[in-house]
């Protein structure tokens, strides 16, 4: 499995025990359940045009990250309403 910087990072933390895992308290597990929960539900449906570069490269992206390339689009509107993402404007 071919690892990025971060997660090699992680590993080899974790294996030079630099890093421990932990049993996540009955709190964090519901809070982190709920999170999951509220994430994947979505409940509204909308139809969008887009140009064909846009289209086949945000395709190529996603199938790079392996996720569906709706699911993509999604995270990238999310972002940027909740300020995670900037135009470069402003």
């Amino acid at each position: 499995m071919k690892y990025d910087k971060e997660e090699k990072d992680i590993l080899d933390a974790y294996e030079s025990g630099r890093m421990k895992l932990s049993t996540p308290s009955k709190k964090e597990i519901e809070s982190i359940k709920t999170i999951a929960k509220n994430t994947f539900r979505k409940d509204k449906r909308i139809t969008i045009r887009l140009y064909d570069h846009d289209y086949k490269g945000i395709q190529k992206k996603a199938m790079k990250m392996g996720i569906p390339y709706q699911t993509l689009i999604s995270g990238i509107i999310h972002r940027y309403i909740e300020g995670e993402l900037k135009s470069k404007n402003g």
